[in-house]
């Protein structure tokens, strides 16, 4: 499929499917026209990418992830044992700013009802 089409299916923009690409996330094969195609594993890729970007992970970390995800499952691929640890940092960051941004909601609750 095309960048259109792409973007299209995962509500996202041509213009960060071209980003995505030059971080290194995504890897079209080019038409001999010089046009980006994608196939159907694109589409779960940039599924994939999304939900960790919304995670605050950095395209980075990104990149040493997604070879990982080896399809849908919530399971890691066997040879990325090391990844392990920075996951689990990862983990431990956003259960922070998940208990930070419950306790603002906690205080606005309180401020709310006077």
């Amino acid at each position: 499929m095309r960048i259109s089409e792409l973007a299209r299916q995962a509500g996202t923009t041509p213009r960060a499917l071209r980003y995505y690409e030059e971080q290194g996330l995504l890897r079209p094969a080019r038409l001999a026209s010089g046009y980006r195609h994608y196939d159907e594993q694109a589409l779960r890729t940039v599924r994939h990418i999304q939900l960790l970007l919304s995670a605050g992970l950095s395209t980075a970390a990104i990149a040493e992830i997604l070879p990982c995800i080896p399809d849908d499952t919530t399971v890691l691929a066997p040879t990325c044992p090391e990844l392990l640890d920075a996951l689990g940092e990862e983990h431990a960051r956003i259960t922070r700013a998940v208990e930070g941004l419950l306790a603002a909601r906690t205080i606005l609750e309180r401020l709310m009802r006077g």
